[in-house]
């Protein structure tokens, strides 16, 4: 196999389409291998409350316009047959579900060196072990995305507190939290959709973030786009885990973010040193009680099947040069970093299969002389 494409969220897609487009055939030059049990990528897996409408920049895939949406539809079912249709348009054969357990260098697995030595037969390729079987690859698009890695703060106390407890990753809609006293911790979007939703049935809600949230008034344009990108491909380039480019563009003011914030459902409270039994506790005396604790902390990548590759930096991100690993040239990650937008994500694809695409014709060049 000449490609490896894991992961068919957005990323995933739209690598495939340009393998497609660049004349590679799938399952004979190229594999897409998708752990869930759907098409749809981490959209399918959205609360029902996050409808179409209220979904922030979601861009089309390459090659095909998504037309003709029902803003009032939940933008998993909208999105999920979006992408169930752009994978049988363009023939791309998606295996599902598979999982990829690991990621091994072939080449190091019989015995050769780090560097540049040469590569013989399956040595010189990646070996992605998965639940399907072993594909040896010479070369691998990572697009696992981030929703299956929540991020879950830990806090003096967690353990004890006696009400619920649940993560964005598994937030189930307003009418879960009726009556409830809540917290939600977090100040990205999905904390203030959250929030703003279940203060409408709830018995009584706190927002607690741990920086003061800055909100984004004025347009958001293609200047604006470039400089904050810039920002969190900086600390992939200096080999620090990414940050979402969400976190540096800061939240968008529009009319339910205002109204929330005149009525009182926007005051941020500084982050808690504590948790209770009841609730949660500051150092200067203030508490909080409550009956669930709504985590809305964000995502951290889904690499940890690439460990064996030790491709990680002190920092312990990876660093990467467009979308290819520094530390192996093979490598590609999309939907990493600066590429973690839907827009980022079609461009990080077609820039994976430009630089692949000329490592295979090296390759070939170099095995034919």
């Amino acid at each position: 196999m000449d490609v490896v494409v894991i992961g068919a969220g957005q990323a995933g897609l739209s690598a495939a389409f340009h393998l497609r487009r660049a004349g590679l055939e799938p399952d004979r030059d190229f594999v897409v291998l998708d752990h869930s049990p759907r098409a749809g990528g981490a959209w399918q897996f959205r609360w029902p409350s996050l409808t179409y409408g209220k979904v922030h920049g979601m861009y089309a895939l390459p090659g095909m316009e998504l037309t003709g949406a029902d803003p009032t539809r939940p933008s998993s079912e909208v999105i999920g047959a979006y992408f169930d249709t752009y994978e049988r348009t363009f023939d791309l054969r998606v295996h599902r579900p598979v999982d990829v357990t690991a990621v091994h260098d072939g080449f190091r697995d019989e015995g050769g060196e780090d560097g540049d030595g040469a590569r013989d037969g399956d040595g010189g390729r990646l070996l992605v072990e998965t639940s399907e079987g072993v594909y040896a690859t010479r070369a691998l698009i990572n697009a696992t995305g981030t929703w299956d890695r929540p991020f879950w703060p830990r806090y003096q106390g967690q353990e004890t507190f006696r009400g619920r407890q649940l993560h964005t990753s598994g937030y189930p809609g307003p009418e879960a939290f009726a009556g409830k006293r809540v917290i939600v911790v977090g100040g990205g979007a999905s904390g203030t959709q959250h929030l703003m939703e279940i203060a409408e049935v709830a018995a009584a809600t706190t927002w607690v973030t741990r920086r003061e949230p800055v909100f984004r008034e004025g347009p958001f344009g293609e200047a604006e786009g470039r400089a904050a990108v810039a920002l969190v491909e900086e600390r992939v380039r200096l080999g620090l885990p990414p940050q979402s480019v969400v976190s540096v563009t800061g939240l968008p003011l529009n009319d339910a973010i205002r109204e929330a914030r005149a009525s009182g459902v926007l005051d941020r409270l500084p982050m808690f040193d504590r948790i209770t039994p009841t609730g949660v506790a500051w150092d200067d005396g203030r508490t909080v009680d409550a009956d669930v604790i709504l985590w809305a902390t964000g995502f951290r990548a889904a690499i940890d099947h690439l460990t064996p590759l030790r491709l990680r930096e002190p920092g312990g991100g990876i660093r990467v040069e467009g979308t290819r690993a520094v530390r192996d040239e093979r490598v590609h990650l999309v939907g990493y970093g600066p590429s973690a937008s839907t827009i980022g994500a079609n461009r990080a694809g077609r820039a994976a299969v430009t630089d692949i695409r000329r490592l295979l014709a090296r390759e070939t060049a170099a095995a034919t002389v």
